[in-house]
């Protein structure tokens, strides 16, 4: 059985260059846990462990009894996140006022019916309040400019400015002010100068 590789099979989505670029992002579909709050924060790692736990459940169901339908070999996807300010007039840097939505890609295969199974044995394995909370959704961000963005999280303003610059100069206009961070890296292993982080936010053509 061939293995499906997120890198390879979607190398324009989470492999991006480091300098920004226009890419339409298609309907996809993800195990999403809400929270807000300080994400080097206690809520913010069992938020996390939480769907790592439902993800690689989901990856490990081929060894049922009766394995799902349509099953295939993949690489689990990366953790992301798509970010915003619960109150908008206090700066970003405050990270207690952050609010997120966490979330890690699913295959094809993963329909309602399996994840509200494996929602239920994985929760009686792990004594992990946020897998009852996780639900499934489908989202499409549509048209949006990205950049593969190397090194701190606190660096990330930087390249947020690079991304607009450049909708401004070929006629794009940001339309969120949320955005999203793909950690392709894992911060626990990758040294902070090297940390790979897809950024992304929603824009549209100036009319």
């Amino acid at each position: 059985m061939t293995k499906i590789d997120y890198k390879k099979q979607d190398k324009s989505l989470y492999v991006p260059k480091e300098r920004p670029e226009i890419v339409q992002v298609p309907r996809m579909t993800f195990i999403a846990i809400e929270g807000q709050g300080d994400p080097n924060g206690d809520e913010f790692a069992s938020a996390t462990a939480a769907l790592y736990s439902l993800s690689y459940a989901a990856k490990m169901s081929y060894k049922r009894e009766a394995p799902p339908a349509g099953y295939y070999e993949y690489t689990v996807y990366p953790l992301e996140g798509v970010w915003g300010l619960v109150d908008l007039n206090v700066p970003h840097t405050v990270k207690s006022n952050l609010k997120y939505k966490l979330m890690i890609r699913q295959p094809a295969f993963l329909e309602d019916a399996l994840f509200e199974r494996l929602q239920r044995e994985t929760s009686r394995k792990k004594p992990n309040p946020f897998i009852t909370e996780a639900s499934l959704v489908s989202m499409e961000e549509g048209l949006c400019c990205q950049m593969m963005h190397i090194g701190s999280y606190d660096d990330e303003p930087a390249s947020f400015e690079a991304m607009e610059a450049y909708c401004r100069e070929r006629g794009y206009r940001r339309t969120s002010k949320l955005h999203r961070e793909i950690y392709i890296s894992d911060p626990r292993k990758t040294e902070t100068s090297r940390r790979k982080t897809v950024l992304r936010i929603q824009v549209a053509p100036e009319a």
